[in-house]
């Protein structure tokens, strides 16, 4: 045991934070097995629970069961739980109740928590997360009382209610993308406030907590020379676009598709719905499986994108692909460097961003094989959709999940799991303890293109 806590110790900062996830897995995992949480005369089978274990940790939805009839209320409060700690993340949730208990939180848990966080610098990182949890309380408490209130017009008890408000507020916020309609939010097709406050909520958890730190710093100071940091701009920018792009690509694709005999506003709620769940909120709608291919490949496309960094969500993140899109502007204007809101990027991040790119494409053209192997009769589309729904932790599917054979489940798990960590921080854990170049050799151009 004491060489175990050693070697434990003395893990590189990445794996550290990989091994924690596996811990918060299995710990979700024998949660999950707990006698008397399943619905009457259920019998999940262990991998379906692994999978729900892996999919609530990494708070990306997609399911090989149905929740409302699979779990109990205890179940659906368990599952809460295990996408609170997804989503705030596991470092966030030790810490909090490492503060509880008066403990000083060391150089080496703060370490952990700006890798955790995606964070350039230890310092603030115990206030970071202070206004993490708090916010995200906020956030949560806010719309599940909004919710139930609203709600209890649907459902015969207060009890009922406030167990449906209280759901889809964490669901959303977290962007965990589960749900206990059984057909996730198709039933509020035409009831635009339950999407509008969802619609809210999913973007809160999407769009990054430096930004929402900073958007609260903003509010409550009286300096009128308050300066956003160049991550809030571009975070911000990326997101809006983005959000602009799915939604107007997804009604001209399926205008004369699905949409063709919806009024204008459900065409444009519908649009704007799935545009912000492809961030990785994971609710829908609409049956995305109605979609043409052209729209599923568009919205796997934004499910590789992502959510933003430091937030709830996975993919590539929305900063790592503004970088790429500016540097090739730039590029293309003969000029070797981005400069931004009056600010020029670093280059290492450039480099960065287009590492976090090529190697998640690869991951993917992966994943795509090994299913196309495993699952033979799904379409090839089909499967792209799931890697980018996975990758992503968004949680949507065109009907593959409940078809995956045990190997393709392995492979969805692997996808969420990595998703939710981040790829750079995986990498860095398979690499172990880094080592810094001392010296360098003769330079030499290389003939490109």
């Amino acid at each position: 045991m004491n060489t175990l806590l050693w070697r434990i110790k003395n893990l590189a900062p990445a794996q550290l934070i990989a091994t924690y996830y596996f811990a918060a897995i299995a710990l979700s995992f024998l949660l999950l097995l707990i006698p008397g949480i399943h619905e009457e005369g259920v019998d999940v089978p262990l991998i379906d629970s692994l999978f729900t274990a892996v999919s609530a940790v990494s708070v990306t939805g997609l399911s090989v069961l149905t929740v409302i009839e699979t779990y109990n209320v205890a179940g659906l409060i368990i599952l809460m739980f295990i996408m609170q700690l997804g989503g705030i993340g596991i470092m966030s949730i030790g810490t909090f109740f490492w503060l509880l208990l008066g403990k000083r939180i060391g150089l080496r848990e703060r370490q952990l928590i700006m890798i955790d966080h995606n964070q350039t610098q230890i310092s603030g990182a115990v206030n970071l997360i202070r206004e993490i949890i708090q916010i995200m309380l906020l956030i949560e408490t806010a719309g599940a009382i909004i919710l139930t209130l609203y709600f209890t017009q649907f459902y015969d008890s207060f009890g009922e209610a406030l167990l449906h408000g209280t759901f889809t507020s964490i669901s959303a916020t977290t962007n965990g993308g589960f749900d206990i309609t059984g057909a996730s939010l198709l039933p509020y097709f035409n009831d635009y406030f339950v999407q509008i406050i969802v619609i809210m909520l999913i973007i809160l958890g999407a769009i990054g907590f430096p930004v929402l730190i900073e958007v609260k710093a903003f509010l409550s100071s009286s300096d009128r020379l308050f300066r956003f940091s160049l991550f809030t701009k571009i975070t911000t920018a990326t997101f809006g676009i983005l959000l602009v792009a799915g939604t107007a690509g997804i009604l001209l694709l399926e205008a004369g598709n699905s949409f063709r005999n919806m009024a204008w506003h459900e065409m444009f709620f519908a649009a704007l719905f799935q545009s912000v769940s492809s961030r990785s909120g994971g609710l829908t709608t609409i049956d995305v499986s109605l979609f043409s291919e052209a729209t599923n490949v568009f919205m796997s496309a934004l499910m590789f994108i992502g959510a933003s960094p430091s937030s709830v969500g996975g993919g590539i993140r929305t900063t790592t692909f503004a970088i790429a899109i500016l540097f090739l502007i730039n590029f293309a204007r003969g000029k070797n460097n981005i400069k931004v809101f009056n600010r020029e990027v670093y280059l290492v991040d450039v480099f960065r961003a287009f590492a976090v790119i090529i190697l998640s494409g690869f991951l993917l053209l992966g994943s795509i094989v090994i299913l196309l192997i495993t699952e033979p009769e799904a379409e090839i589309v089909a499967i792209l959709f799931e890697v980018s729904s996975a990758f992503g932790t968004c949680g949507m599917s065109i009907g593959l999940t409940d078809e995956l054979s045990t190997p393709g489940k392995f492979v969805i798990m692997a996808l969420m799991f990595i998703g939710r960590v981040g790829l750079i921080s995986f990498i860095f854990s398979l690499g172990g303890k880094s080592d810094p170049t001392n010296f360098h050799y003769p330079k030499e151009r290389v003939i490109i293109g």
